[in-house]
């Protein structure tokens, strides 16, 4: 079908910087890699199950060649090229990677030590890399960590709360995530560079392209001490699509988010529902019941379970954070992966629930999580009443 030098020579020249010290199977799969990322919308799922049964390099050379595979259907193969092969041109690739090297930024693979795995629970949703202006390192540094979120037309209320919180919660360690935007995401950002703590800005475009423009000095200084990271390449715009598939990377590169204020169809719930149905812990701000910027937010609270933040000592509730850990540690249970931390995650501190709910919430059969809900209640760390599990030490 179309024809792709994905030889090693043609790979080390493309890359430039960006190429590996390793050998050319290594050079060739961060190539198509960074050519995948050309090709693709945020969150492809049909590219994401290519790249996991085949690799980077041999999953390109099937997605432009004509053969098939026993991972994909004909037809959805067939569409998927459709929309894939049109952006293919290896000169693109090579005037972004050349954009990217001019502006300092870094390409951060699965293949390198900085990737967070944390964004690895999207599964096939997952980015395929990452561009980051700052500090690459920091990706890694951020356990713990929680997205502070919220509308851009914020009110005074909220921009004071979101100061109040991020400050907090940098000051005792606990870095802070966000979008970059104005209002909340904004707020958030300032006070935690205010008091010397880690931030991270998510971006829908390219990290070489401030966007908000009015942002620009902030995100130059978020870079400065942090980390501001795009899955498009740069020169890329931002776009409405674009935006809804970042806030699903705000969500898993966070250990927790909370929503300080939002209207009831903001972006920031679209952010909350994914930080839901990875199992992260989902705190939302309390506002004036006459204030329509709070309307989101109470609507996280009454219908889907969000815990109730009235401070940073709260959060540190939430993620079972104790302060004594070192900054970028992880001293937090939800950091393990067995499945006894898979339940635990799934409960509240407040609200009771069902089995069943424990168990969708887990991802896992309901024999199984209770078997281990009865463990844990043997050990005093959760507790069963009338409306199921919660717990222990919950408030009433």
């Amino acid at each position: 079908m179309t024809a792709l030098d994905l030889s090693p020579a043609t790979a080390r020249r493309l890359l430039g910087p960006f190429a590996p010290a390793e050998g050319d199977d290594a050079v060739v799969d961060r190539l198509a890699t960074v050519v995948w990322c050309h090709l693709l919308e945020p969150g492809d799922s049909v590219a994401g199950q290519l790249l996991a049964g085949l690799g980077p390099s041999e999953s390109l050379r099937l997605a432009v060649g004509d053969s098939t595979t026993a991972l994909l259907g004909e037809t959805e193969l067939a569409t998927a090229r459709k929309r894939w092969l049109p952006r293919l041109s290896l000169t693109h690739v090579g005037d972004a990677l050349h954009s990217a090297a001019r502006a300092g930024v870094q390409l951060v693979t699965r293949s390198d030590p900085e990737w967070p795995e944390q964004v690895d629970d999207l599964g096939l949703h997952a980015p395929v890399c990452l561009w980051v202006r700052g500090a690459a390192v920091r990706l890694s540094e951020l356990r713990p960590s929680v997205a502070v979120v919220g509308a851009r037309a914020a009110t005074s209320y909220g921009e004071h709360v979101a100061i109040e919180l991020a400050a907090e919660l940098a000051g005792s360690g606990i870095a802070v995530v966000s979008g970059g935007a104005y209002g909340i995401d904004a707020a958030a950002h300032r006070a935690t560079l205010s008091v010397g703590g880690l931030t991270v800005a998510l971006l829908a475009g390219g990290v070489d392209r401030a966007y908000p423009a009015g942002n620009a000095g902030l995100i130059d200084r978020i870079a400065a001490s942090g980390a501001v990271v795009s899955e498009v390449p740069c020169g890329s715009a931002p776009t409405k699509w674009r935006f809804l598939q970042r806030n699903r990377l705000i969500a898993a590169l966070a250990g927790a988010t909370v929503v300080v204020e939002a209207g009831w169809r903001s972006g920031s719930l679209n952010t909350a529902g994914h930080a839901a149905a990875l199992s992260r812990p989902l705190g939302a701000v309390p506002g004036p019941i006459t204030s329509a910027a709070s309307a989101g937010t109470h609507r996280l609270l009454r219908e889907y379970g969000a815990q109730c933040i009235t401070s940073a000592a709260d959060i540190r509730e939430m993620i079972g954070f104790d302060g004594t850990a070192p900054f970028g540690a992880m001293p937090y249970e939800g950091d393990r992966t067995d499945d006894t931390t898979r339940v635990r995650d799934a409960l509240s501190v407040r609200a009771w629930r069902e089995t069943a709910d424990v168990a969708r919430r887990a991802g896992m059969a309901p024999d199984e999580v209770e078997a281990i809900l009865g463990l844990l209640d043997l050990e005093g760390s959760v507790a069963r009443g009338p409306g199921g599990w919660r717990k222990a030490g919950s408030r009433e």
